[in-house]
């Protein structure tokens, strides 16, 4: 059974959730603060945390960075009633997958929740070379040079996508529909964000700046991968 931890301080919304949750078939762990929810992944493996940030004992930045660091390959999830844009960037920054703004619909948080626990790059092609750079699409590891880069799960899919069709221009739409949700709506600030971090890992995994791969923002557009400049 896929297993989630919901962090919630707000008994109604809580309950509501993990009710619904659970009544489509997922196991809910309910923490309603976030010394609890860091507890609860010391002991269980989560296979998706939906985390609010306005919790009564810790920042839920804070938290989220902690939980990022105890289970790298959960996906994490932000749901808050912050939305300034800043506080967008600073919780993906922080290791978030995904940052929904309440009030949310429950039927789109479901949605997203079984987009994320379902995604996944394509593994027709085990492995994709581009210069010195090796997505192992089969193994999810990425490395530059023979050099390993630590990658987060939305990280590695979509750096696996974009080498897909190195080269070639990937408009945001696309890359929003592969990596994250096909019914995505609003910001795409989560897009700007994982780029960015890409390229920083990218660019510090690889022994020489020669040897990193580029990501070729194009304005109006989307992201093209190239070949390392000469």
């Amino acid at each position: 059974m896929t297993t989630l931890l919901l962090v919630e301080d707000d008994r109604t919304i809580g309950q509501a959730l993990e009710s619904s949750l659970e009544l489509h078939g997922y196991d809910v762990h309910w923490a309603r603060a976030g010394g609890a929810a860091l507890g609860e992944a010391q002991r269980t493996p989560f296979d998706l945390v939906l985390l609010d940030l306005g919790l009564p004992d810790l920042d839920g930045v804070e938290v989220c960075r902690r939980l990022r660091a105890m289970q790298p390959q959960t996906v994490l999830v932000i749901v808050t009633a912050r939305q300034d844009e800043i506080d967008v960037v600073v919780g993906l920054e922080a290791g978030a997958d995904d940052y929904l703004v309440k009030p949310v619909r429950l039927g789109e948080l479901l949605a997203r929740v079984r987009a994320h626990l379902r995604r996944g790059p394509s593994t027709a092609r085990q492995s994709i070379a581009v210069g010195g750079l090796l997505v192992d699409t089969a193994g999810r590891k990425a490395s530059v040079a023979g050099q390993e880069v630590p990658l987060r799960t939305k990280e590695f899919d979509l750096l696996a996508r974009l080498a897909e069709g190195v080269g070639t221009a990937v408009s945001r739409e696309t890359l929003m529909a592969d990596v994250w949700d096909a019914h995505w709506y609003g910001s795409t600030k989560t897009l700007d964000v994982h780029i960015a971090s890409l390229r920083r890992k990218l660019m510090a995994g690889a022994p020489s700046a020669e040897q990193a791969p580029v990501i070729t923002t194009l304005r109006g557009h989307g992201y093209r991968l190239e070949l390392p400049q000469e």
